[in-house]
């Protein structure tokens, strides 16, 4: 009798085991990690913050983040299915959807306020010195439309310089070796400029809500991951609160991951967006509606050839429904 007990305790153990390491729990497979790209600008680095304190993995997410050089590049990996996600601007945004109709921008992470900059060689004192020279931009996107912005104020046009493309990082050394006169640039290679003799000309606080930063995600993400979108943009906001709240650890943080200088005054020049700020964007009776913003782009890229096509709808391509307040920061 007891054999008996004992046997028919051991066979109930035993299935119970095998019952739990095959519980729905226990089969659930791993997702992989989000992958979402970025430049190396300001308002791309909450992210840093997030992923190195933690703050992704605490709301349940795995991310894999790129930082990269070149716009074209990024842009292209994305449409090539590298990435989940991508950090742009609103500009780029917009001409990125034309060729990726279903993306959606979740969230701004930041507003220029005067951290993208035209510089200029030294000998040009005004716009008006512009006229009949070589002014770099990344044609084709927000930099052709802010240097444009710039001409309008001293009533001139692309037609009355040389437009040439150059990318942000490239100013410098192009305005040191005299193949353009002014350039579209930020920091870093902002303060390269300074450094080797060039003087700022304009800048964004100039042109209020004309450069906002967002991040977008594909049409699949979208359908497939709700939650790690929901999850990523709590983390995002917590990075942003962390970094705002402990700025010299901050910087340090990114400094490391990106292997730049410690910023000391990172916030110079750009509004970094968290929850609130979001959603006075995403609200259609605000001044800050970013549709109305969206729309002046997409104007001027059809006038210009950029874009042959865009939605009807410009509100379909902006999604707040992941937009969720990060948990408190306190114990």
């Amino acid at each position: 009798m007891k054999r008996t007990f004992f046997n028919s305790i051991f066979i109930i153990i035993t299935c119970w085991l095998l019952f739990a390491c095959h519980s729905p729990e226990s089969l659930k497979v791993k997702r992989p990690p989000l992958k979402v790209s970025f430049i190396s600008f300001v308002g791309h680095r909450p992210g840093i913050i997030a992923q190195e304190k933690g703050f992704f993995k605490a709301q349940g997410i795995d991310v894999e983040l790129s930082y990269v050089n070149y716009l074209q590049l990024q842009q292209a990996d994305f449409s090539a299915g590298k990435y989940d996600g991508i950090g742009l601007t609103l500009g780029d945004f917009m001409i990125l959807s034309a060729t990726n109709p279903d993306i959606q921008a979740v969230m701004v992470v930041d507003e220029s306020t005067g951290a993208d900059v035209v510089v200029a060689q030294s000998d040009i004192k005004t716009i008006l010195n512009l006229k009949g020279k070589k002014l770099g931009a990344n044609l084709g996107g927000f930099s052709e439309v802010f240097v444009t912005e710039m001409l309008k104020i001293s009533k001139l046009t692309s037609d009355d310089v040389r437009l040439v493309k150059v990318d942000g990082l490239d100013v410098p050394q192009r305005l040191q070796n005299n193949a353009i006169q002014a350039g579209h640039t930020w920091e870093p290679h902002l303060s390269e400029s300074l450094k080797l003799g060039a003087k700022i000309l304009f800048t964004s606080k100039q042109t209020p809500g004309l450069i906002l930063d967002l991040i977008a995600f594909r049409g699949e993400a979208i359908r497939d991951r709700p939650e790690d979108i929901r999850a990523f943009v709590r983390g995002w906001f917590q990075g942003l609160s962390y970094w705002k709240a402990n700025i010299t650890e901050g910087n340090a943080i990114v400094s490391k991951a990106l292997n730049i200088p410690s910023n000391t005054r990172p916030f110079e020049g750009i509004d970094l967006t968290g929850f609130a700020e979001n959603q006075k964007f995403f609200q259609s009776d605000s001044p800050h509606y970013i549709y109305k913003t969206a729309k002046k782009y997409a104007d001027f890229f059809l006038r210009a050839g950029n874009v042959t096509r865009l939605p009807n709808n410009l509100e379909t391509l902006f999604n707040s429904s992941f937009l969720t307040p990060p948990p408190s920061l306190k114990p």
